[in-house]
């Protein structure tokens, strides 16, 4: 067995990958929105897939409950999203959005398509495959 060298952890290397690439675009939505990273990230969930509980968001995000509570509570204080009573069930609300933060969202979307592209610009056609196929896989997406 080997030393054991951070430059080659996985985990390690995949945290300093994510947090360097998002930089520039968390930058954006903090500026623009005064958001945080966990309320865009709920606010993509809603309208990427629509209305749905904070349950269904932090399954999909692997978010903690209590983040997507705080988030939920910050862009129901911006008028980004609303909550609706889930019929049958009191203890459960639907979250979606609102004209702002559908306009919110779209900004947002076209910014991150943006800055993805610049990300992947470096890479060759084959080797942006072979990262976006390894990255998916490790993080348990299956994109196929």
């Amino acid at each position: 067995m080997g030393e054991f060298s951070l430059d080659n952890f996985v985990p390690y290397l995949l945290n300093q990958a994510a947090e360097q690439t998002s930089l520039e675009f968390s930058a954006v939505y903090r500026d623009h929105y005064a958001m945080l990273r966990t309320e865009w990230r709920v606010l993509f969930h809603l309208g990427h897939y629509g209305p749905m509980t904070a349950t269904e968001i932090g399954r999909l995000s692997r978010m903690h409950k209590t983040k997507i509570s705080r988030s939920v509570k910050a862009l129901k204080e911006k008028r980004f999203i609303a909550t609706s009573e889930v019929p049958g069930d009191r203890r459960r609300e639907t979250l979606s959005l609102l004209p702002a933060g559908r306009r919110a969202f779209d900004d947002l979307v076209g910014i991150a398509e943006r800055h993805n592209a610049r990300l992947l610009s470096q890479f060759s056609p084959g080797e942006r495959l072979i990262l976006l196929d390894c990255l998916q896989r490790l993080s348990g997406i299956d994109a196929r």
